[in-house]
């Protein structure tokens, strides 16, 4: 398709902060935006005069959305398959469903990427308890066992140290299929967000180093503290994926850092097909930051340059943290606060990039 043109409709399905910002993003390039979402509180209504409020499954509503924009994209990895079929047969999809439907599924995401030589955990697939006693005779303890589906922040996973766990564990995670994956005794966790637009032009922004506090992430650093070689190896393996999901947006790829002889080496942790977390760093360093990146790619326009232009470090602002802006803020930081009006423990409120040096 041609490149679309400036007033064009870019469908969203999602109302969070992600969405959001996406569609922020979008009025700078002169564009307009639709959110799809059953929550009628969502934040990212506030942003736009276009907005459908249904279920995920209403294809009454679907088509109707479908009819009043041009492209469709979404903010969050858990759109209901057959949604993304419904709406990918009347407009543009980007990413694409079938992008959607490996990164929904922990089992086929690892049978992909490993299909395409890309290292993973070691890992089982795990239907009743008994497959989990044979998982675990063939990877050891300590282990991760997880759904395999609707799992984020730490939530729908637990860990197993002890092979009297495994029964509880087994129980209480749901829904199943599950899957255990061998513990990686990892150095640093690391992410790389890529993007890849319709003629296949392919850009990566620069690694970043991720911590996590109670399984959310805490804070993003870049540069990351790695060797050169490892960010060029993630920067490759993070292309080599989106060009082997035919992709189009932004796809988030989180690392393992390994120990590996007087090296260190990379394991692929999970891949997100959405703008990440931990690219929101972009917005206060890069010229083109990743919500603009995947807005670009996605109306079919060449991708901007990722270069970033100073160090940063991110930092979420989780539960009543938000109180802390604008008190707690100086002038090398930059907040983004997402309108959420109820603050709980543990559910994000916000962001701030703070500017560690200069280039």
């Amino acid at each position: 398709m041609s490149p679309l043109p400036q007033g064009s409709t870019i469908g969203i399905l999602g109302g969070g902060q992600l969405g959001r910002m996406l569609s922020l993003a979008a009025s700078k390039l002169g564009m307009k935006t639709h959110i799809y979402c059953p929550d009628a509180n969502s934040p990212a209504f506030e942003v736009t005069p276009h907005k459908t409020v249904a279920a995920y499954d209403d294809e009454a509503a679907l088509a109707a959305f479908a009819d009043a924009v041009d492209v469709i994209t979404y903010e969050f990895e858990n759109v209901p398959a057959a949604t993304a079929e419904f709406l990918a047969a009347r407009k543009p999809l980007r990413p694409g469903a079938n992008a959607l439907a490996i990164s929904q599924d922990r089992l086929a995401e690892k049978s992909f990427l490993a299909s395409k030589n890309i290292p993973v955990a070691p890992h089982r697939a795990v239907e009743s308890l008994a497959d989990l006693e044979a998982a675990i005779d063939a990877l050891g303890l300590p282990a991760v066992l997880k759904t395999t589906r609707l799992g984020y922040d730490g939530k729908g996973q637990r860990v197993l140290r002890d092979r009297a766990d495994a029964a509880a564990a087994f129980a209480a995670l749901e829904p199943k299929p599950l899957v255990l994956e061998a513990f990686i005794p990892f150095d640093k966790e690391i992410s790389v967000v890529v993007a890849r637009n319709t003629t296949g032009e392919v850009r990566a922004f620069d690694a970043a180093e991720n911590v996590h506090r109670d399984h959310i992430l805490f804070t993003s650093t870049v540069p990351a503290d790695i060797a050169p070689g490892l960010e060029k190896h993630a920067a490759m393996l993070a292309k080599v994926i989106v060009v082997a999901l035919d992709y189009v947006g932004v796809l988030g790829v989180e690392f393992f850092v390994v120990p590996s002889g007087e090296r260190q080496a990379l394991v692929v942790n999970e891949i997100a097909p959405r703008v990440h977390n931990s690219g929101h760093w972009t917005e206060a360093v890069c010229l083109t930051d990743q919500f603009e990146q995947h807005i670009r790619a996605v109306l079919g326009w060449p991708l901007g340059d990722p270069a970033r232009m100073a160090d940063v470090v991110m930092e979420n602002l989780v539960g009543d943290e938000v109180l802390t802006v604008p008190t707690g803020i100086d002038g090398n930081t930059q907040p983004h606060l997402y309108g959420k009006t109820e603050i709980r423990a543990g559910r994000k409120m916000g962001h701030i990039n703070k500017i560690t040096r200069r280039s």
